[in-house]
């Protein structure tokens, strides 16, 4: 029986020409996998057409995008999900999703193989086959781009020569990768990270510079999960591309960085996700108001290794699973209401309320009606310092005291 590959497929240039490529170069039968987490372009039968005219002995294709918003991007907002702090993995939550269904289909067509179109530089190429190891760790994985010396030159030469149906053009300035949560764009002039960005980069917003009138948006949140929008019911993926619509028209979630890829290099990246940053910024807020102080600073901690594994490729991973749990355990009460302002590329909270909200307001007044004990502080501070007191006349003892220098205070 002739071996099967399963190939990621998006029904571009180098995946199309992968089919064949991949065939000459192994032997094997190509099964093109498409899968639709909301990158928009063309229908989906289209494309499983394409694949067949390709050559590819089956095709098939899934509509990932309620999946996708529903268990990908909702555990990404519930973690608050900013690689250093501003990237909300806009790569790198689609690539568990394909490579599930990509095990799916190599499963139910028999194939050995798993194959990718990402480069050896990138961080795609973890994602996908650490994932695949994760998955069906009896599979193989291979990478055209990689592993079979595929260059873009080579793929339009083959292209034209094999009278392939798709597009060949030389001219394609960038690499751009994008879903339903957000863009990304790198290459071309861009890795001159001096140059600044052209408007013929951004697709998903608008020019914040010269906004259109302020956009006031209520978002109500379910356990950390996006439900209405202006009390409108809204499923996680509609939540999404309203917020993307809306923000988006505002310029809000550009992003400009130099990030720290896995692989040890440095790369210039461009991202738009106006919908991402703007439930991000809402949802970080309703936490204000409702995690007790403790939680929420160990949470923040999570956070952090939460967004590293995920970008790492590792969303199989056991510890991935074990913070997914405390992260579901904090979410419990992140439920109510959260006023969002969208204007010139920002999207600022003006208004919470919530039925599980920490927030005292007769304890944090100043105003008549304040019931905190301020007569209580003064203990307070005595055996909340006591530690520091006592190191600091340990260190008078043996000479290590504050050196206040000549100057006076």
């Amino acid at each position: 029986m002739t071996e099967r590959v399963v190939l990621a497929y998006s029904g571009g240039l180098d995946t199309s020409v992968a089919i064949g490529w991949i065939g000459e170069a192994t032997g094997a039968e190509v099964v093109a996998v498409a899968v639709d987490v909301g990158q928009g372009g063309e229908d989906l039968e289209v494309i499983r057409q394409r694949a067949l005219d390709c050559g590819a002995v089956e095709a098939y294709v899934a509509d990932a995008r309620d999946e996708f918003a529903e268990e990908y991007c909702m555990p990404a907002l519930r973690a608050n999900g900013l690689y250093l702090d501003r990237y909300p993995l806009v790569s790198a939550i689609s690539r568990p999703v394909i490579v599930k269904h990509l095990v799916r289909a190599a499963r139910q067509f028999g194939a050995t193989t798993v194959a990718h179109g990402c480069t050896g530089k990138g961080n795609d190429q973890v994602r996908f086959e650490v994932a695949t190891t994760s998955l069906a760790p009896e599979l193989k994985t291979i990478a055209p781009v990689r592993d079979l010396a595929l260059t873009r030159e080579k793929a339009i030469a083959y292209a034209e020569k094999h009278s392939l149906p798709i597009a060949t053009t030389k001219h394609n300035p960038f690499s751009v990768d994008q879903n339903v949560w957000g863009r990304a764009v790198e290459t071309g002039f861009l890795e001159d990270i001096w140059n600044a960005p052209t408007k013929d980069v951004y697709n998903y917003t608008d020019d914040p510079t010269f906004p259109p009138v302020a956009d006031e948006v209520v978002i109500t949140f379910e356990q950390g999960v996006p439900v209405a929008l202006d009390g409108v019911p809204v499923t996680p993926l509609q939540a999404i591309q309203e917020m993307n619509r809306r923000a988006g028209a505002q310029g809000v979630g550009r992003i400009d960085i130099v990030e720290d890829r896995l692989v040890g290099i440095k790369s210039r990246e461009i991202y738009e996700a106006p919908g991402a940053i703007a439930l991000i910024a809402a949802h970080q807020e309703l936490e204000n108001v409702t995690l007790e102080r403790e939680q929420a600073r160990f949470k923040r901690g999570v956070e952090q290794r939460w967004t590293e594994l995920v970008y790492d490729g590792m969303w199989f991973s056991p510890l991935k699973k074990s913070l997914d749990v405390f992260i579901d355990d904090t979410q419990r009460y992140v439920s109510g209401d959260i006023r969002l302002v969208l204007h010139g590329g920002r999207a600022t909270v003006t208004g919470r309320r919530s039925e599980s909200s920490l927030y005292d307001f007769n304890l944090a007044t100043y105003d008549e009606g304040d019931s905190f004990d301020q007569s209580q502080a003064k203990g307070f501070i005595e055996i909340f310092g006591l530690t520091a007191k006592l190191s600091a006349a340990r260190d008078e003892k043996f000479g290590n005291g504050v050196d206040f220098g000549t100057g006076s205070l």
